[in-house]
């Protein structure tokens, strides 16, 4: 598909003429945005926000226990239990001891949790690119460069 013509990309020039508080509030509401709009497309539309946010972190990282689960969460191990129990009820992930230490409890993802975090992949995938692809190659290069400023701010 033709990339759509745009207007030049001089993104700073408008951006120079307003305060920095409200170009970060611009910024953050289209980032708020279009989080939002990829949320909705998920395989599994019955889990909570935190509860498939935990499985994601399950399914990518491996095996986990609770304690390190709720510190990607960035949440206490008794909520991140509550969600863990929800998953766990859903048989979307179980529970174990540990192999070097069975007072530990892990939890990992099933097969069923696998498949609706790969669908849930595709179709977010298929979504972002088919927008991702009407852009014009400098619109997704400056993208690109946005995404790795982007993973900063998360990480701070």
């Amino acid at each position: 598909m033709p990339a759509t013509s745009a207007p030049p990309l001089d993104a700073a020039a408008p951006a120079r003429r307003k305060p920095l508080a409200e170009q970060s509030t611009e910024l953050r509401l289209a980032v708020m945005r279009l989080s939002r709009r990829l949320r909705q497309e998920r395989a599994d539309a019955e889990l909570s926000a935190s509860q498939f946010s935990a499985l994601g972190w399950v399914s990518g990282e491996g095996p986990l226990t609770i304690g390190r689960l709720a510190e990607l969460e960035r949440v206490t191990p008794p909520s991140m239990n509550r969600t863990v129990n929800c998953l766990a009820d859903k048989g979307l992930i179980v529970r174990e001891g540990a192999p070097d230490d069975g007072r530990k409890v892990i939890v990992r993802v099933t097969d069923e949790g696998e498949a609706i975090m790969r669908e849930t992949r595709r179709r977010r995938d298929a979504w972002f690119a088919k927008r991702f692809e009407k852009l014009t190659p400098d619109e997704r290069a400056l993208l690109l460069k946005a995404g790795d400023l982007l993973r900063r701010l998360a990480d701070q």
